[in-house]
């Protein structure tokens, strides 16, 4: 073999390593793109899902401050709805309170009332002797009524006529002295009790204004509710 054929072997050989060069270098090449690439999408993937996360927590956060604030907003809501219902009631038993400073006033309808409160003390004690309070300036009206009511609740109940003391010591509070005033104070009626103080029956106008309104202030509120809604 003479030196050309030796120089073109060799030029065979290097071409050949080189070529195999080339194609290891590209086999790596296009292995290290592919990892690249693999490692980049789960990088991407990752960082999405962190993404994900965090918009997730901060939905969250939204939904619960929303709720909260609407639960705030509805019980401000309620407060100030029952607050304006209590004023509309306070207003109405007000008003009512008003109208019992004119019962008093006409002396022979009042007298007829104080004989009727009289005989349902008489009534709901049951008692063979009574202790009676009024106010002081319905002493004389009072008095002049215990006979007849006396009478009228023996009939009923078909009993003897009860004994009756009408307190000259100790008497109500005195009428109102005006609309607006917030002194202790009764607008009329009386209050019976037993001889031994045990059993004690309140029938003035303030007390029966107040059982009524209980016994009313759910339909009353109803009421309300239902012009409310309208």
């Amino acid at each position: 073999m003479n030196d050309g054929d030796v120089s073109k072997q060799i030029q065979q050989m290097i071409r050949f390593i080189r070529q195999e060069a080339e194609e290891k270098a590209n086999e790596i090449s296009i292995s290290a793109e592919e990892e690249f690439n693999i490692e980049k999408m789960q990088l991407v993937e990752a960082e999405k899902k962190k993404l994900r996360q965090e918009y997730e927590r901060k939905a969250k956060q939204v939904d619960v401050k929303k709720k909260i604030e609407y639960s705030t907003q509805l019980n401000a809501s309620r407060i100030k709805f029952l607050q304006a219902q209590d004023d509309v009631v306070n207003s109405m038993k007000e008003s009512a309170s008003k109208e019992l400073l004119r019962v008093s006033s006409n002396n022979k309808a009042y007298k007829k009332l104080l004989k009727d409160l009289i005989i349902q003390c008489l009534l709901r004690l049951q008692e063979p002797a009574v202790l009676l309070r009024c106010r002081a300036v319905d002493q004389k009206l009072v008095q002049s009524v215990l006979d007849e009511a006396k009478r009228a609740y023996a009939e009923k109940a078909g009993v003897t006529p009860p004994a009756i003391t009408l307190d000259n010591r100790e008497f109500l509070p005195p009428p109102p002295k005006g609309a607006d005033s917030h002194e202790l104070s009764c607008s009329g009626g009386v209050v019976a009790a037993s001889q031994d103080g045990k059993i004690v029956f309140e029938n003035t106008l303030d007390a029966r204004l107040d059982v009524i309104f209980r016994q009313k202030l759910p339909e009353i509120r109803k009421r309300l509710l239902r012009n409310m809604q309208t």
